[in-house]
């Protein structure tokens, strides 16, 4: 996560104006990060499509978090409209978390009948651990290696993404990304194996770390994994394989909580969640960022009967999750996805997306795989004539892509693979303005 970021001894080479803001973060600490080297300075945002405070233009490939798009109308009106009568916390009676409540539930398996609400991804994802953990009895986490769940103390220490700075659980437990690109099972390239070949593999490497687990006197309590695995590297493939894998976690004795912040809300384009895909259903569902087109909102689903134990004993109050401005912003947004068939967009848009990025392949072989499913696609950088990460290239290709105006990032354990998760109503046209920048700046950089 901290591969495509500013650094203050590039400050030399910024124009005055965007030095001396840099140079004014200094309040907010050194922990924050800004993306480029030339980073940008934003004021204007409609659809998919960003504006900078000289007027320049730019395609935002990046993000979910605006999910129906920048500014979307209906969103601006729901919100102001709200904000106008009431913003209060969720000790009072109030129509607009009950009606969003029992909508959002409706998109769900009926097996999911509970809800609770949080202001960001990282309190929900805390809460879902901590009523997994109070059903089981257990405390022990498994992630996977790139995994990233949050920033509060407990899921910090679950999010291997954050850095090898970043002290993890003792109580967590790792297991291999499911790098369908580069892993041998068996002798057998994954790209070659069956859902339930892959699954098994998979499932197998879930009883290891529960056997470590034992062996240290942990109880297994919660598998926290997204179905789509975005921040090891986009891996959504193949459908059906982990169904061996939740199988094996329950057998255990565990739960799995479905990270959805990323693959949820019509993401993938195949269904309403990313864990529908894999026809499995959660014990528990976080999401944020998508629900409210960025406004301060979260969620954790989860079924009755694992709820109670925690919920039954233990108050929980979050002062402003589930306010009725947010609820506005959140029902809002799901009026839009059915109304505008964000779905059926990601699937369209996402075909032709992967297609053309794909189609780059054999002129431009530092392009090593293209994987994804809907608008969320992962485009791995490597040597060419090998399957060698080229981090350095991939941020040579984010830099040229800035100066471009296209906007994107990385992700995975190198930080070389390209993630290409635009708004849901990135268009056809996105695509050709995507394409064009991106043939251009591999060309620029003899890639």
């Amino acid at each position: 996560m901290d591969t495509n970021s500013f650094r203050p001894e590039m400050a030399a080479a910024l124009d005055p104006e965007t030095r001396k803001l840099t140079e004014e973060r200094d309040v907010l600490g050194p922990a924050y990060r800004l993306f480029y080297r030339n980073p940008v300075h934003l004021v204007k945002g409609r659809g998919s499509h960003l504006w900078d405070a000289d007027g320049e233009e730019y395609l935002d490939v990046y993000n979910n978090v605006a999910s129906v798009g920048h500014c979307h109308p209906r969103v601006v009106e729901a919100l102001s409209k709200q904000a106008s009568m009431l913003n209060t916390h969720t000790r009072y009676l109030h129509e607009n978390i009950l009606h969003y409540a029992e909508d959002i539930l409706s998109t769900m398996p009926d097996e999911l009948d509970r809800i609770m609400f949080q202001c960001t991804g990282s309190e929900a994802n805390d809460l879902a651990v901590r009523v997994a953990q109070v059903y089981t009895g257990g405390e022990g986490v498994i992630v996977t290696h790139e995994a990233y769940h949050g920033n509060s103390a407990l899921t910090s220490k679950l999010s291997p993404a954050l850095g090898t700075a970043q002290t993890l659980g003792l109580t967590m437990r790792m297991i291999p990304t499911p790098d369908t690109y580069r892993l041998v099972i068996d002798g057998k390239p994954a790209s070659e194996c069956t859902a339930e070949e892959f699954g098994n593999w998979m499932a197998g490497e879930v009883r290891k770390a529960v056997a470590d687990m034992e062996r240290h006197g942990i109880k297994f309590a919660a598998l926290l994994a997204d179905s789509i695995f975005s921040s090891d590297g986009v891996y959504p493939d193949l459908v059906g394989y982990l169904k061996p894998v939740i199988d094996a976690v329950h057998e255990l004795g565990g739960v799995w909580i479905a990270d959805e912040v990323q693959p949820g809300f019509t993401r993938t384009g195949d269904a309403f969640w990313g864990f529908e895909r894999q026809s499995i259903v959660p014990d528990l569902v976080t999401s944020g960022k998508p629900m409210a087109n960025g406004l301060p909102t979260s969620l954790m689903a989860v079924k009755h009967e694992v709820l109670e134990p925690f919920a039954g004993s233990i108050p929980y109050f979050n002062t402003f999750g589930g306010n009725p401005v947010c609820m506005a912003a959140a029902q809002a947004v799901l009026d839009v996805m059915r109304d505008e068939d964000t779905m059926g967009n990601a699937k369209k848009v996402g075909k032709v997306f992967k297609d053309a990025v794909t189609s780059l392949m054999p002129e431009h072989p530092c392009i090593g795989d293209v994987r994804g499913a809907g608008l969320y696609i992962g485009c791995e950088i490597v040597k060419p004539g090998t399957k060698n990460p080229d981090q350095k290239a991939a941020l040579d290709i984010l830099e040229t892509l800035r100066d471009n105006h296209i906007l994107t990032s990385v992700c995975g354990r190198y930080g070389n693979i390209l993630k290409l998760r635009p708004p849901l109503v990135f268009s056809e046209s996105d695509v050709d303005w995507f394409m064009d920048g991106f043939t251009k700046t591999l060309e620029t950089l003899k890639l």
